[in-house]
């Protein structure tokens, strides 16, 4: 298990990255664990996850999709008025 401050975590991000491609990456902020940076994959394990990249790319092409994306962008319209 790789643990490194907020500091540590901020002088040299990609060490963090190559870390976090062989295992959760635990950031901790005054000593105690603030966040946990995993790779995608990791994730995707995780949370169970199946769609690929290719899938994702599949549905973003289908009128469902434009759909979703259309009240996505009518929400944070609304959201950068106020």
């Amino acid at each position: 298990m790789t643990t490194l401050t907020s500091r540590e975590f901020n002088q040299d991000v990609g060490r963090a990255k190559r870390e976090a491609r062989l295992e959760p990456v635990f950031i901790t902020d005054r000593g105690r664990p603030s966040h946990v940076l995993l790779s995608f994959e990791a994730f995707r394990q995780i949370t169970g996850q199946t769609e690929s990249l290719v899938d994702l790319l599949a549905m973003a092409e289908s009128p469902a999709a434009e759909a979703e994306f259309e009240s996505r962008s009518r929400w944070e319209t609304r959201e950068e008025r106020f």
